[in-house]
């Protein structure tokens, strides 16, 4: 059986590596480079604290993908050669404001509660944090630290991925669009820009913002809209910042990633002057040093939002074989991706359990949620990018 993955980015790749390490024959769709990907533009973060504060299976979900990724980044650096600067020795959230630092501490704490206290952090004050990270200014009142927390380069995991899905016997066609699907069960044909088809078994439908087009087709009421983000990078400094933050981390290279604003602006990723202002002024109130380093680079991208910010995991009412998979956490939940998907992809008994991230957890209102005006939210202490 043909399994066909509309997507190649960090979500389609991740579930396609599944299901070649299972022996499946596959076939992914990837669009073209100037697509509005998420999977090219992301924070690189693999992160656990503070996700799920208001739905613990989500929590738990994070956690167990953060898990698996030490044997994942393993797996994938033998099929490949490729290092893809896998690191998970923790990751701290700094704050500059006292009561929002108590109020996620409040809420990590209910969090470990929930989960029967496998959620390990440590709340720090400006002194004991100091020790552990010299280099942040006066105006860091603490953070918190969790050994849970890590990172990776994204373009080398992506080109991992890559390599790993052809290594095991998959295809993938670059610079192709899916712009029609004719289904059946257990039968379809997508319909390529060129007028050509590609014919399968199976589809599975992780193009992102470009799932819209096809998802009714499908059976898929698809309720995701877009969220920008704006990142920010410095010229190479001498290596510093052994944790990565929600906000700030030294990538592998040197230099030192800011991010990330939040707003709802349509399909529209171009930066703006007042955010790259704000993103950077927050990075020099936490490490002071960054004041004299280079702004070298910036873009914005755009992720992906389901209503409750939660992923998507639903399998068609429609037609058997067709799955639609969704989130913002493309990075941190590669690994269970990779490693738990496919079996639900394939309805394999051993698959887990994902009915808790079906679309009918929504209400029909939110179907299609829509993006009005130029909102930009921006939160100076332990605002979340997209990873």
């Amino acid at each position: 059986m043909t399994t066909i993955v509309i997507g190649g980015g960090a979500i389609g790749l991740s579930i396609a590596y599944g299901l070649v390490r299972r022996d499946e024959d596959v076939l992914v769709l990837d669009g073209a480079d100037s697509d509005l990907r998420a999977s090219r533009g992301n924070f690189g973060l693999i992160w656990v604290q503070g996700k799920g504060a208001n739905a613990p299976h989500y929590a738990e979900w994070t956690r167990q993908s953060a898990q698996l990724w030490p044997a994942f980044a393993s797996e994938l650096e033998q099929d490949t050669s490729i290092k893809i600067a896998f690191s998970q020795r923790g990751g701290v959230d700094y704050y500059t404001n006292a009561q929002e630092l108590d109020d996620r501490a409040t809420t990590l704490r209910t969090l470990g509660d929930a989960l029967s206290d496998d959620y390990p952090f440590e709340l720090l004050d400006h002194v004991d944090l100091k020790k552990r990270v010299p280099q942040i200014g006066n105006k860091v009142v603490g953070g918190i630290y969790s050994p849970m927390d890590g990172h990776v380069n994204p373009l080398y995991l992506l080109r991992a991925l890559s390599v790993a899905v052809r290594g095991n016997g998959g295809q993938i066609q670059t610079g192709v669009k899916a712009v029609g699907v004719e289904a059946a069960n257990n039968s379809f044909s997508v319909t390529l820009a060129d007028g050509s088809r590609v014919d399968g078994d199976r589809v599975v439908l992780a193009a992102g913002l470009g799932s819209a087009r096809l998802g009714q087709a499908l059976g898929f009421q698809v309720p995701i809209r877009p969220q920008q983000g704006q990142v920010l990078i410095t010229e190479k400094l001498p290596y510093f910042l052994q944790f990565p933050s929600a906000t700030i981390r030294q990538v592998d290279e040197g230099g030192v990633q800011i991010g990330a604003s939040k707003a709802y602006v349509g399909l529209d990723d171009s930066e703006t002057i007042a955010t790259t202002a704000r993103l950077a002024r927050h990075a020099v109130d936490v490490f002071p040093l960054l004041e004299q380093a280079k702004l070298i680079r910036s873009w914005a991208s755009l992720r992906i939002i389901s209503p409750d910010g939660l992923p998507i995991y639903q399998r068609s009412p429609t037609y058997s074989g067709a799955s639609f998979v969704a989130c913002h956490s493309g990075i941190t939940l590669s690994a269970i991706h990779a490693r738990l998907m496919a079996a639900w992809i394939v309805a394999d008994p051993s698959a887990p359990d994902v009915r808790a991230f079906a679309e009918d957890r929504f209400e029909k209102s939110d179907a299609a949620p829509t993006s009005k005006g130029n909102s930009t939210k921006f939160e100076c202490s332990g605002f979340r990018g997209s990873r």
